[in-house]
Parts: structure tokens; C-alpha cells; sequence
């Protein structure tokens, strides 16, 4: 009778999976679906269902291209580390053609500025400071659907914003200056997935999509 529960008990959990939509964006064994750029299969190590960049800086980007979705990931950063999430961007031009959630070691800071984790890259800092320690695992949500783009860190809120606000090259709507060529509304909508860093030690795992 136990074995029978506990098969039930499986079988809802997989179910409950199953009906959430979600499918896997890394399969934790190797780089099936992603491509690095620059081209160099040993960038990016795949071990123990753990994706980690441990070589040099460089972008890993998914095959396939992405509008509207919600992207579910656990990353662990390094001392130093800056690394960023880039989503709905052309990989031929990561920084002006799309758009990046920095993934970086900021805990501890009480004022957190446009390029630390969470924010927006040089658009918007992050609501709050939610990420751990160099070493623990984080667990980031990002909700994409046209303009609005709501993400969440250890589950608190960090973004929570419409890229309709940015009507004007090189800034921000509340004043400041970016780097953006293109007023961000002006950016396509649809675009590659993709992780970046800057030579500092970061890993990846439990990577997923719902569209």
C-alpha cells in the first residue's frame, strides 16, 4: 500500500509538471540547443546538471528564438562575478539589439545602481536586494508578455516595468542616460536566450520555459 501511494504521489508531481507548460531550456547533460559565441565548445562545461562558464568570457545563446514567455532559472555566482541574462536579443548584437538582466556579485550593497544583479542593464536597477551570497543558489522567475517584463529573485520582486516607458534613444524615463542606440520600446520582441560573463566563474542549472 505505501509503494502504491508513493507511486500515486510521483505520478501528480509529474503531472502537475507536465500541466504548467514548462519544458526544459537545458537538459543538464550537454549543449543540445545552444550555441556559443564565440564559437568554442570548451567556454561552457555541462557536469552534474550544472551549466558553468570557467574558461573566458563569451555568450551562450539558445538556437531557437523567443517573444513572450516565462523563464524559470537557478544560478550560483563567484566573487567578482558579471554575468547577465539576456532575452528577446540578436546575438550578432548582444548589448544594442536586445536586452539583459545583470546577474552579478552585489549582495550586501544598500544602493543598488543599473548594473547590478537584477537590474535591467543600464536602464533600471533592481527593486531590491535579493541576492545571496557568493556560493548559494538563486532562484530567478522572468515574466515577458509584449512590453511588460515582471521578474522576481528568491521570490521577491525586482522588475516590474513596461518597455513602452522608454520612448527616447539614450535614456531613461526618469532622466538619466543609457547606452541604447534605439529607444528600448523600438527593440524587436522576439529574439535568443542567451547567458553572458565577463571572465569570473558562474553556474547554471534547473534552466526552463513556458511560452
Amino acid at each position: 500500500m505505501k509503494l502504491i501511494r508513493i507511486a500515486v504521489l510521483v505520478l501528480l508531481c509529474s503531472s502537475a509538471r507536465a500541466e504548467e507548460g514548462f519544458v526544459d531550456l537545458f537538459n543538464g547533460k550537454n549543449l543540445d540547443g545552444w550555441m556559443v559565441v564565440p564559437e568554442n565548445p570548451k567556454v561552457w562545461t555541462v557536469n552534474k546538471g550544472e551549466l558553468a562558464r570557467k574558461v573566458q568570457s563569451s555568450y551562450l545563446w539558445t538556437e531557437k528564438q523567443y517573444g513572450d514567455f516565462v523563464l524559470e532559472l537557478e544560478f550560483k555566482v563567484t566573487p567578482g562575478c558579471n554575468s547577465g541574462l539576456f532575452f528577446r536579443t540578436d546575438p550578432k548584437s548582444p548589448v544594442q539589439g536586445g536586452f539583459e538582466l545583470q546577474i552579478m556579485d552585489s549582495h550586501g550593497k544598500k544602493e543598488l545602481g543599473k548594473h547590478d544583479c537584477g537590474a535591467l542593464y543600464d536602464a533600471k536597477p533592481a527593486m531590491v536586494n535579493a541576492v545571496k551570497p557568493v556560493g548559494e543558489w538563486n532562484k530567478m522567475r522572468v515574466e515577458l508578455k509584449g512590453p511588460k517584463l515582471v521578474a522576481y529573485l528568491n521570490g521577491e520582486k525586482i522588475q516590474d516595468l513596461s518597455l513602452d516607458d522608454w520612448t527616447t534613444p539614450k535614456m531613461n524615463p526618469d532622466g538619466s542616460e543609457n547606452k541604447f542606440e534605439k529607444a528600448l520600446k523600438d527593440l524587436p520582441r522576439t529574439g535568443h536566450i542567451g547567458f553572458q560573463d565577463h571572465g569570473h566563474d558562474v553556474f547554471y542549472r534547473n534552466i526552463r520555459i513556458k511560452e
